[in-house]
């Protein structure tokens, strides 16, 4: 069986629209080709206005969600003319993520998928949290069943987004994990010293790690925690950003950096991980990832940048296609919800 998606993913760092038309294809095991992908980057208005959209009234709220939703498919259209792309079964979207308060049994990723259908007339499946969410699950990570069925010759994969996450095997099931903010924090510091982004760690290397703000992340009672477990914009608002009063913004990069570090080696090592796949945007920076290999004796592999930019919007394509089967998409044993379950409203 082949079937051709297109995976749309929108990262809380807001780097961009991830695009990626994927070749899937299931005899004995799955496999995958991706044919072409590229990341948007989002338009000045339109940044700020998903940075801001948490601040939104109700029916503000709304109206956006809809215009989201057509520029989405806006987009995904040029993409397909651009790239003569056919015989395209569906498009998968994330959307953006507003709200995620999995405790109090919401989460919120803007778009209207049946915008985007309008915009392309293709199928469109979206929504992948919510419903998991109800069911008593974090609605995150959900790219752990594209991590077991596409992957699964390594021992884990890490993913290094705003948010850094894990996936991997444990007494037979896949759990996964949210660990410790990575973009989302270095990038709103780096925008302080002028920057979009700390490329290569470059303004990290010149800051001076600050022990007693070292030692206070590093208590934070979220490290503690079991698993399954998710991170939000709300909870860094809460106990990340409150932290960084008084501090140089270099020595704050310096330092959070030598945290993310410190967090990620300690799950490996903890887990006794022997290799494990390191995607995502903030695979790029070079700094980080020596630190990480400093505190761990794992194989630290780094595939080719299309692997790295375009593995969650690959896999959000991937779980349209299982959608659309009505086959397992969401694991229970990731999320927390009470069964693993097949997620996402088509339109």
């Amino acid at each position: 069986m082949i079937f051709r998606a297109i995976g749309l993913m929108s990262g809380t760092s807001l780097d961009g629209l991830d695009i990626c038309f994927v070749r899937f294809e299931k005899q004995e095991q799955w496999s995958f080709q991706i044919v072409i992908a590229e990341t948007i980057p989002y338009p000045e208005t339109w940044e700020e206005q998903l940075r801001n959209s948490i601040h939104l009234s109700a029916e503000e709220l709304l109206e956006f969600n809809a215009e989201y939703g057509f520029y989405l498919g806006k987009q995904v259209h040029q993409f397909i003319e651009t790239h003569q792309l056919k015989n395209i079964d569906l498009i998968a979207s994330h959307g953006h993520t507003v709200f995620h308060q999995p405790q109090k049994k919401f989460t919120l990723q803007i778009g209207d998928g049946r915008a985007i259908k309008l915009e392309t007339g293709l199928p469109v499946i979206y929504d992948f949290r919510t419903q998991d969410v109800l069911m008593g699950g974090n609605g995150a990570p959900l790219v752990p069943i594209g991590d077991e069925l596409l992957f699964s010759t390594y021992d884990a994969c890490l993913n290094l987004g705003g948010f850094s996450n894990i996936s991997f095997q444990s007494h037979h099931r896949r759990i996964a994990f949210d660990i410790v903010p990575v973009n989302i924090v270095l990038n709103k510091l780096a925008e302080q010293s002028g920057k979009r982004f700390d490329k290569n760690g470059e303004l990290a290397q010149k800051g001076t790690v600050n022990k007693a703000l070292l030692d206070k992340l590093s208590s934070i009672h979220f490290y503690r925690q079991p698993y399954p477990k998710s991170l939000g914009i709300e909870w860094c608002n809460e106990n990340i950003f409150n932290s960084f009063k008084n501090i140089e913004t270099l020595d704050l990069l310096a330092t959070f950096t030598e945290h993310i570090a410190e967090q990620i080696s300690q799950v490996i090592n903890e887990n006794a991980l022997k290799n494990i796949l390191f995607t995502g945007g903030g695979t790029h920076n070079s700094y980080l990832i020596e630190k990480i290999k400093a505190k761990t004796k794992a194989e630290i592999v780094i595939p080719e940048k299309q692997l790295i930019d375009y593995k969650e919007a690959l896999i959000f394509a991937f779980m349209g296609i299982l959608r659309l089967n009505q086959q397992v998409n969401v694991l229970s044993s990731a999320t927390g919800s009470f069964k693993d379950h097949s997620s996402g409203i088509i339109a």
